[in-house]
């Protein structure tokens, strides 16, 4: 398997380069040459597989059809220690429930960091510290996260030999909580950059310093944000687990919150192997620049002053940076188009319009994409709702899923997938309910914790004078 930019016609990389490299040297996306294929008899094999041997054996039989130049047996390990059970709340890893107006929650808040992003930071700690033993190597791995990010990337990757992380986030942007659980960690190689701005600014800095090529070799720069291809196969894996305990072999829908596209791009590739899914649901906030491009087929990138601050803070992006791949999808893989839409960071006016192309008009019934976008208002009620009916309280960004998949259920079961435990978001929760949420015993304590950040402007030079500080 063999891995190519949506940007170039350039030669195909392997998967452990790709991994340790991030972004493209032309500042394009990696993915795979062409997708794998399941199919019946594959699934029913991987149900029993799920089933008798757990989500650890699931994920090695996922990810070796991308990865071919680790040895079986090794990255057998890595998956075995990536999803050992004891680091999860839930044993079964990705369990999921029904609600009872027949809906489905795919958990996949049960990691460390109590957000979905563990399900693949938790493998790519595991893979950063194999590839750069095997190649004698260390990395610097620059982030931006909007609040779960960076938190499951520093989680994960605390400790680990030959990593440096340097993350960035928006100043006043994220949760209490959320900022507790980075700014708490002390740790000399961790180190927490908040940046006055926006996510947009922050994801902005990291492209502008893989795009400086001396300064990303000097320091051997990586990338675990989602434009790192290894964070979308490793999401591509509770697809399949959800899947497989929900459908008897028919198609099923999933709804999947979404600022950046890299959580709802995993359900795409797993769509494009062979995976029965009808429609992909897209939720999104008040900044609901996906949400539009899907409904009107202009993409229209919001500066910092339109996006808005939400209540579901995680989604408060307006440059989704994995929606290229899925457009090089869409227009056949020609990476001359793509390159002309992206390579420019977007026209003058943030701006592209596809709505008059037969791939646009053909996008819904070939890709299965839908959108929809919600408000505070309905995060509020969604969330007493779920919780007078079912007993059961969500965080506000799965709100904003339930709420849009009740509006754009088609016939096949819906899946709804989960993004966060709701302690990461309790002021919110307390508005809703009145009472504050259900906070696992790790957590006790953490805001009370030593802070560990340094404020910097939006300026890739400040950037570099931390990591050139750092060593």
């Amino acid at each position: 398997m063999r891995y190519v930019s949506t940007r170039s016609d350039a030669p195909s990389r392997p998967f452990s380069d790709i991994l340790l490299a991030g972004l493209a040297p032309d500042g394009g996306l990696y993915l795979p040459e062409e997708y794998p294929q399941v199919d019946a008899e594959t699934l029913a094999r991987w149900r029993s597989v799920l089933r008798d041997e757990g989500y650890a054996a699931l994920a090695f039989e996922v990810v070796s059809m991308f990865v071919d130049d680790i040895p079986a047996e090794d990255l057998r390990g890595i998956t075995a220690r990536a999803y050992e059970p004891s680091k999860f709340l839930d044993p079964a890893i990705v369990p999921v429930s029904q609600l009872s107006d027949g809906m489905w929650l795919a958990h996949l808040s049960n990691g460390p960091s109590a957000a979905f992003k563990d399900m693949a930071m938790q493998l790519l700690g595991e893979l950063f510290p194999y590839e750069l033993a095997r190649r004698g190597e260390t990395i610097t791995i620059l982030g931006a996260t909007s609040g779960d990010t960076g938190s499951s990337a520093e989680y994960a990757l605390r400790g680990k030999p030959g990593v440096k992380v340097f993350m960035l986030s928006p100043a006043g942007r994220m949760s209490p909580f959320q900022q507790a659980q980075m700014f708490s960690i002390d740790d000399p190689a961790i180190v927490n950059l908040a940046v006055e701005g926006v996510f947009d600014d922050c994801q902005d800095l990291v492209k502008e310093i893989n795009a400086d090529a001396a300064f990303k070799l000097k320091h051997r720069i990586g990338a675990v944000n989602s434009i790192n291809w290894a964070r979308l196969m490793a999401q591509v894996v509770y697809y399949f687990a959800a899947w497989l305990q929900v459908s008897d072999g028919g198609p099923v829908s999933f709804c999947v919150p979404s600022g950046n596209f890299g959580n709802i791009a995993a359900g795409h590739i797993a769509r494009e192997m062979g995976l029965p899914i009808d429609r992909l649901i897209l939720a999104t906030n008040e900044n609901n620049v996906l949400e539009e491009f899907f409904r009107t087929g202009v993409y229209r990138v919001r500066g910092s002053a339109e996006t808005l601050a939400t209540s579901s803070p995680s989604m408060d992006i307006s440059k989704a940076s994995n929606f290229e791949r899925f457009i090089f999808d869409l227009l056949g893989r020609d990476a001359d188009r793509v390159r002309q839409l992206f390579s420019q960071e977007l026209p003058a006016n943030g701006c592209f319009d596809l709505s008059g192309t037969p791939e646009f008009a053909a996008q819904a019934e070939r890709f299965g994409f839908v959108a929809g976008a919600s408000s505070h208002a309905d995060r509020l009620a969604e969330i007493r709702r779920v919780h007078e009916a079912d007993g059961y309280t969500v965080d506000p960004h799965t709100a904003d899923g339930v709420h849009v998949a009740r509006g754009l259920a088609g016939a096949s079961p819906v899946i709804v997938l989960e993004t966060a435990l709701p302690v990461k978001f309790a002021e919110t929760i307390v508005e809703a309910l009145g009472s504050q949420p259900d906070r696992p015993a790790r957590f006790d304590g953490i805001e009370d914790l030593p802070r560990h950040v340094t404020q910097i402007p939006a300026d890739a030079d400040a950037v570099r004078a931390a990591i050139e500080a750092a060593g």
